[in-house]
């Protein structure tokens, strides 16, 4: 089973707020996700950001990929290279 690190989108219309969840490749972008592991507010100012390291380092350690997106935002916060 391939696993991804990404985002699942949340709010109302045109106020988005995700969460950063490890789903299956083949679920649908808001559907069914294996855990949570943070989440993410870019309307808020400064944007928020709240991740769970150790986890996202399991995970990744366990062969997760982060999306182009997540994995930006890992680099941005140092939790990853």
């Amino acid at each position: 089973m391939a696993v991804k690190i990404r985002m699942k989108r949340m709010g109302k219309k045109k106020s988005p707020f995700y969460r950063i969840v490890v789903a299956d490749v083949r679920a649908p972008r808001d559907g069914k996700f294996i855990e949570e592991l943070g989440y993410y507010n870019p309307c808020s100012e400064p944007a928020e950001l709240k991740i769970d390291g150790d986890k996202v380092k399991d995970w990744i350690s366990k062969g997760a990929k982060p999306s182009d997106t997540v994995k930006a935002l890992l680099q941005k916060e140092s939790i990853i290279d």
